[in-house]
């Protein structure tokens, strides 16, 4: 059976139902050496916050992150809650020595992000950012394919993710549109994305200069007290150089009319090319010069395969899987490296350096330069 491992989980919407879904789903269908037991769950809404922990298994729940930290039966602290609860959170846990799963961004900003590197590293505790679109099959296989030489030399990388879910200006001022919270607007929030698969499938970004605009200035705010100032991005986009010499390009916005999660990204080789949309997530594209000239032109590859990356867990071929996926891999990733008494990857460090690439950005749109990376993070 393998033994068990208390988790606690901080954070009870969105990312929250992702998170506890795949606790729940990752014990049947992987069977991991390391058994998630849902001993609390933390939330704002002491309302539903009781149907939420019956609903997903958990033993107990508390309005009070601090209590769920130092709960006895916990030594995994899974971090779901606003990024300026992050930080502290993370610190407290890995001060009491537990191991620490945190969302994306790992932090508002890069020192924050530096001080949890460093509490837990201090600590000795193992430590996992959920960059979730790692673990869709069809990206492991691009990464691996890259490796292998199927593209030759690497020369391009482009990503796009676009939403559209702050178009309407009468949305309300939510903490994600709110610097002191948020850190960044879509820079933080779907940019992050991208600029982590730029470095987990081509390496890493030395390089940026960007351009960022906020298009509604000021919202309602959430309790009917009048308007707010936006203080983060609607929108963001900018240049790279990678340290190997690809060029990048990126673009990320939540203003995109009529894109609700549309996330692609496309890398081209002096070989070949691949390209992969996250709103077909089962699907590579591969074009290669090595292909007959007759027969040359995308390939659609369904990676669905027993031999493709985590799928043979799942479903016979070509039944495809979605979204939740995702994250039931990176638990698995995180359960296993547990087990074996090691870091799993993507880990705080990932974060810092994603972090670092962001700030560049940000520093890159007021000066209106070229920021290397290594600037910002003093080296």
């Amino acid at each position: 059976m393998g033994r068990g491992i208390g988790v606690a989980l901080i954070g009870q919407r969105f990312m929250g139902r992702a998170h506890a879904n795949a606790y729940l789903k990752v014990v049947p269908f992987f069977d991991p050496p390391l058994k998630p037991v849902l001993r609390v769950v933390c939330g704002r809404d002491e309302e539903s916050l009781p149907d939420f922990a019956r609903r997903f298994g958990f033993a107990e729940w508390t309005t009070d992150w601090g209590e769920a930290v130092v709960h006895g039966g916990v030594e995994l602290v899974d971090i779901c809650a606003p990024n300026d609860l992050h930080a502290e959170i993370a610190i407290r846990a890995a001060e009491v020595g537990k191991a620490v799963f945190c969302e994306k961004p790992l932090a508002r900003d890069l020192a924050e992000a530096r001080a949890m590197l460093e509490a837990v590293e201090r600590a000795g505790v193992p430590h996992m950012v959920c960059f979730n679109y790692r673990f869709f099959p069809a990206v492991r296989l691009a990464r691996k394919l890259i490796r292998e030489g199927a593209l030759g030399e690497v020369r391009q990388f482009r990503a796009i993710y676009l939403q559209d879910w702050l178009v309407d200006p009468s949305f309300p001022r939510t903490w994600r549109l709110v610097r002191a919270r948020a850190g960044s607007g879509a820079l933080g929030d779907t940019a992050v994305h991208i600029v982590d698969l730029a470095r987990f499938v081509v390496g890493e970004i030395a390089e940026v200069v960007g351009n960022l605009a906020t298009f509604v200035r000021e919202r309602p705010l959430p309790d009917g007290s009048g308007m707010g100032k936006v203080d983060v991005d609607d929108a963001a986009a900018f240049l790279a150089r990678f340290e190997d010499g690809v060029i990048g390009v990126f673009e990320t916005t939540r203003m995109a009319t009529g894109r609700k999660n549309f996330m692609h990204l496309e890398v081209n080789g002096s070989r070949g090319s691949l390209f992969w949309n996250a709103e077909e997530p089962n699907v590579l594209w591969l074009h290669s010069l090595d292909d007959p000239a007759a027969a040359r032109g995308f390939r659609r590859i369904v990676v669905t395969e027993p031999e493709h990356p985590y799928a043979g867990h799942w479903w016979p071929p070509g039944h495809v899987l979605g979204y939740e996926h995702s994250f039931v891999h990176a638990v698995y990733e995180l359960l296993i490296a547990l087990a074996e008494g090691r870091t799993p990857e993507p880990n705080f460090q990932d974060g810092v350096r994603a972090q670092a690439v962001l700030e560049a950005v940000l520093l890159s749109a007021a000066e209106r330069r070229w920021v290397a990376v290594d600037e910002v993070m003093g080296g």
